[in-house]
């Protein structure tokens, strides 16, 4: 498998990643009907959707900034947007 990820650069991009796989995949939902393509992009859909959510709620309060709590997606988003980090916190 390798080491652990621990920079958060490369796991912000990693979390890019899977939401953008979502939205490739949503988007291929409507321009395909039900074929097997179809079935593996819901799969990946299910995934992506489910690994996006981990990230903002384990690895962001877990590696990124352990002392700060999110309330739902909003407060992970807004602190993801506004870059606060633990250093910022104490300033």
């Amino acid at each position: 498998m390798g080491p652990d990820l621990v920079n958060p650069k490369w796991m912000y991009l990693k979390a890019i990643g899977f939401v953008l796989i979502a939205f490739l995949c949503a988007a291929g939902l409507f321009l395909n009907s039900i074929r097997l393509d179809t079935i593996v992009m819901i799969l990946l859909l299910i995934w992506s959707s489910a690994r996006a959510y981990y990230f903002c709620f384990y690895v962001i309060e877990r590696y990124i900034d352990p002392g700060y709590r999110f309330a739902g997606l909003g407060s992970a988003i807004r602190h993801v947007l506004r870059g606060r980090s633990i250093s910022d916190q104490d300033a």
